[in-house]
């Protein structure tokens, strides 16, 4: 599916915890700003991880995706720009827990974050939206604005385990709330070549889910591991590590995939 003047907007889940989503969420949102596309980051994890791994101090935050969310804030006030010029962040901190509540008596409550990214979906190329590990109220708000769904699955035991139960609510919230929802693809994250497991597992997730299964596959990397603790997405932290190359494979790959792929230089 060509990227639209509005700005394509994708979903990062997997309700599994520890597969590398907030990961996966900072380094491919820095890796496509890095190719000089405009990206939005919507932490909408009330960990707010996602925030913290790009040097935002969560505790300092006054307007964050809870207030925008409910409209207590305007979208210039809560958005943030980072260290990398192309790419943009809305910040959460776990107050957002209070949306997940907040939404059961809402109108249209599976609607309210669609409704309120609409108006600046076209100042951005691309919009990634982390979802919370869970598939409550708040991921559901992710898949029904959504274009795609990015998943990432991790090469070790149980890499399936709650997989088929995302699948499952994307083909419900497809059929009912948004119809052009799509499995954009599969993102192999902790591969470690040394292992018979790694390579096993990935061959069963290729098995499983096809061409659906991006080519770069993202390694277990010290230098990944280490950048959240900076406050820094690995493309900034260490562009020369294996995490990072694998990130702007990954990166590249959507870019193909979305019909916006130009010749770009190599970083």
């Amino acid at each position: 599916m060509p990227a639209t003047a509005g700005g394509r907007v994708l979903a990062i889940a997997n309700q599994k915890g520890g597969v590398g989503k907030t990961t996966t969420a900072i380094s491919v949102a820095a890796a496509i700003a890095v190719l000089e596309r405009r990206v939005l980051l919507v932490d909408l994890d009330p960990q707010g991880n996602a925030t913290g791994g790009l040097g935002v101090d969560k505790g300092s935050l006054r307007k964050t995706a809870y207030e925008w969310l409910f409209g207590r804030a305007a979208f210039g006030e809560t958005v943030r720009e980072t260290e990398l010029p192309f790419l943009s962040l809305l910040p959460s901190n776990r107050e957002l827990v209070g949306a997940e509540v907040e939404l059961v008596s809402a109108d249209r409550r599976e609607f309210r974050l669609s409704e309120r990214l609409a108006p600046h979906q076209a100042e951005f190329d691309y919009v990634l939206i982390d979802c919370p590990p869970s598939l409550g109220l708040l991921t559901v708000n992710a898949l029904v604005a959504a274009d795609g769904v990015l998943i990432p699955v991790q090469c070790e035991y149980y890499a399936l385990e709650g997989v088929s139960e995302l699948l499952s609510t994307v083909e419900r919230v497809r059929e009912s709330l948004n119809p052009r929802l799509a499995i954009t693809g599969i993102v192999a994250t902790m591969w470690d070549e040394r292992t018979n497991l790694s390579r096993q597992v990935l061959q069963e997730i290729r098995r499983f889910f096809g061409n659906k299964v991006f080519r770069s596959v993202v390694p277990r990397n010290v230098r990944l591991a280490e950048a959240p603790s900076f406050g820094k997405p690995i493309l900034v932290y260490d562009v020369r590590s294996k995490g990072a190359e694998a990130y702007l494979g990954v990166a590249r790959e959507l870019l193909e995939r979305s019909g916006s792929a130009e010749p770009i230089e190599k970083v």
